[in-house]
């Protein structure tokens, strides 16, 4: 008995220690990678970090409008905006560790790791005010981070702003860095130094209202990027925009082919933007729209600029529904924008923006140079990328009841010398007009790119006028920021309810100003 009771007992023993020993090995799952290559990291990071045209976003811009309610409104009812930037700020932080396996900070995933926080910080502040920056991205170490003010966000990312030019400047001094997967750039860190800088004139522009803050150093910082090129390369030309090229296989532009049959009559230009380029007499007019049928009917040349008009954001949807089909409106453009699935690259950090904003800067006397110079090349550059130039240009049109493969085309005339001659594109000198014509034409150029920055800018400004009524809703007003996120005002109550308290006396207000535009 004894005996069979040993060899029971060390059978147990062994099953035991088998047993143990096969569920630690099945912790472990050898088909799971339990790390990952940095440049495929930056690859997702860099594709959530594009804006997409033709979305709710440009709606919001009133750069087009939706004329039926399945599709989509004008409507400014904005709730809760999402965190799940800090997702993508997460996988940033882990191409950082990532990298920094094989090669040591300063690489060029953690000098793009830095330009990448201070772009998503930007966008998030930008929606809602303040925003957890120095304690957030901590994980389990702190579930509950608090909030920063607004101040020291942008303060926080002029800084990483600052270091990440600093950081890429030293690795290409270095020479023979890897970088890969980057579809902005080709992997080339000198042609993102002068993205960071172009976006570091972005950021100190939109603090416009903050000039005289010593703790911000607006014009120091702004003169500085400008007059010192070698540390502080910018954009020279429209090749150095960081863009968003499209493939007509797995990147498709938005309106495509594939669309047109669904959606074409859906959406119409708004009068904000097409009224405004029709009264400047601008020949992007005829690329970014379709002539009017009811004002062709009437008498007007397809060509002409008196064919062209666009809807109010703020009318009733109905109305406009119904004013849309009987063809008192423009569309999108089918040549250019539903042809073909490559229409055009969209723009995220641009060389037509870069030189408004300069020339903003001298309008406020933050610099020394010439606002009309930068002006004008604004113009120039944002004309061109609709492939204007001097002399006879073909334009063109769907025909009346046409598929998209049914076209008319025209010829049109353009001239800068006679387009800069008139009285409203002329700029008017450093004074309150000069400043209009800029952010006019900021506007303009911003048409289907460069995500938010339409809306922004008229926030801080209030130009271009945006047009408001029963269709915008929100008591016909245009909303100043969304609101926090609900999951965030359960999980992290008494930080976000102590930002809300501080910013807007205790309510999440889409209408209430934040700090950046007071």
């Amino acid at each position: 008995m004894k005996k069979i009771l040993s060899i029971v007992s060390v059978s147990v023993i062994l099953c035991t220690a088998s047993c143990k020993k096969k569920f630690d090995t099945l912790q472990n799952d050898p088909n799971r990678a339990t790390s990952v290559p940095a440049s495929l990291v930056l690859n997702g990071v860099l594709s959530d970090i594009y804006q997409s045209p033709f979305s709710p976003t440009q709606r919001w811009n009133q750069f087009y409008a939706c004329n039926y309610a399945y599709y989509g409104d004008q409507q400014y009812t904005w709730s809760g905006v999402s965190f799940n930037t800090y997702n993508t700020l997460k996988n940033v932080i882990k191409m950082e560790e990532e990298a920094g396996k094989n090669v040591a900070s300063p690489n060029p995933y953690s000098a793009l790791g830095k330009f990448l926080r201070a772009y998503l910080f930007y966008n998030l502040s930008m929606q809602t005010g303040d925003i957890p920056v120095s304690d957030a991205l901590k994980s389990l170490a702190n579930i509950s981070p608090k909030y920063d003010s607004q101040k020291e966000v942008f303060k926080q990312i002029l800084v990483l702003l600052e270091e990440a030019n600093t950081d890429m400047s030293t690795v290409i001094t270095k020479g023979g860095y890897l970088l890969s997967n980057d579809f902005y750039y080709n992997n080339d860190l000198s042609k993102w130094r002068k993205a960071v800088n172009a976006f570091k004139l972005r950021v100190l522009i939109q603090l416009s209202k903050y000039e005289g803050d010593a703790d911000l150093s607006i014009k120091q910082k702004f003169t500085e990027t400008l007059t010192n090129a070698a540390k502080y390369p910018i954009f020279t030309n429209m090749e150095d925009n960081m863009q968003y090229v499209y493939n007509a296989q797995y990147n498709k532009y938005p309106t495509n082919p594939e669309s047109f049959g669904f959606d074409v009559a859906r959406y119409n230009m708004t009068s904000t933007h097409l009224n405004t380029l029709v009264n400047l007499k601008d020949p992007r007019t005829f690329y970014v729209a379709e002539p009017a049928a009811a004002l062709i009917a009437g008498g007007a040349a397809p060509n002409s600029f008196a064919a062209f008009n666009g809807a109010g954001s703020g009318e009733d949807l109905a109305n406009m529904s119904a004013d849309a089909g009987l063809g008192k409106y423009s569309f999108i453009n089918r040549k250019r924008y539903y042809s073909t699935f490559t229409a055009e690259n969209c723009i995220q950090i641009g060389y037509a923006e870069m030189c408004f904003n300069i020339a903003e800067a001298v309008n406020r006397g933050w610099i020394t140079a010439t606002a009309e110079d930068w002006y004008t090349k604004g113009i120039q550059a944002s004309i061109g990328f609709y492939g204007i130039v001097s002399g006879t240009n073909t334009v063109t049109f769907q025909k009346p009841s046409g598929t998209l493969s049914d076209y008319n085309t025209y010829t049109i005339n353009y001239d800068w010398a006679t387009y800069y001659a008139q009285p409203l594109v002329k700029y008017a000198g450093n004074s309150a007009a000069g400043l209009n014509q800029i952010v006019t034409q900021k506007y303009l150029a911003f048409y289907q790119n460069s995500g938010w920055e339409a809306y922004y800018n008229w926030r801080r400004t209030g130009i271009p006028t945006f047009n408001t009524g029963a269709g915008t809703g929100n008591s016909n007003r245009v909303a100043l920021r969304f609101q926090y996120p609900t999951a965030e005002k359960s999980i992290n109550t008494a930080n976000v309810n102590a930002a809300i308290q501080s910013q807007f006396s205790g309510t999440d207000d889409i209408n209430a100003k934040m700090w950046i535009i007071k």
